[in-house]
């Protein structure tokens, strides 16, 4: 790609939504009710886009489609970019995160029909080390909050999880999913609102480069 510079990017990634425990997408299915809306987290936890380093920073997506994302389906969404980021870390972050600096997100970037806006804002994200839970929030708009899922049978301790999901929302580098359960999901933003919990929320690390 001409004028990328060599990029990667590691981190986390959660979602939550309103598709039912667990959700289909993850097995590469069509979203509970063949409908899907929520609310989509990346957090670096290390990255440089050629020479700007990008650690620390957040992105945040709001969402929804209709149908089997991965079998042709198209995604409304809105974007929300660190505020914390200074020009050139803003440059990267729509540059890496909108796709057209390839790797997967420019694979994923082809499931998207419309983007119905893109702001800077203040993005609050937490993650226990153990991953019981994981939230972000851009205050007054977007909340994510889950804790992690368990059971009557679940050893203490320990995580329920999916070992090579086959729609795994980060990619090939996503190979364990962690199953949590939506303590809070809601929107007030870019046309979009909702209010729900109880719902579904898993949790990938990915590690992506670029370009292609």
């Amino acid at each position: 790609m001409a004028n990328v510079p060599q990029w990667q990017v590691e981190g986390d990634w959660f979602d939550v939504c309103r598709c039912d425990i667990p959700c289909p997408c993850e097995f590469a299915q069509a979203p509970t009710d063949n409908e899907c809306e929520g609310i989509l987290v990346w957090h670096v936890r290390k990255g440089r886009y050629g020479d700007v380093p990008i650690d620390g920073l957040n992105v945040v997506a709001v969402g929804q489609f209709e149908g089997n994302i991965w079998a042709g389906a198209k995604a409304t969404m809105g974007i929300i970019l660190d505020e914390r980021a200074n020009p050139k870390q803003r440059e990267a972050l729509q540059m890496i995160f909108g796709g057209q600096a390839g790797g997967w997100p420019g694979q994923f970037a082809q499931n998207i029909a419309e983007v119905r806006g893109l702001e800077f804002a203040r993005i609050d994200f937490d993650i226990a080390g153990d991953l019981a839970s994981w939230s972000a929030s851009v205050p007054g708009r977007v909340e994510a909050k889950a804790e992690a899922l368990t059971g009557p049978t679940t050893p203490a301790g320990k995580r329920v999880q999916t070992v090579n999901p086959p729609g795994s929302e980060v990619g090939p580098s996503g190979t364990v999913a962690t199953w949590g359960t939506a303590t809070s999901d809601r929107v007030d933003m870019f046309g979009f609102k909702w209010s729900r919990s109880g719902k579904s929320s898993k949790h990938l690390a990915f590690s992506w480069r670029g370009p292609d």
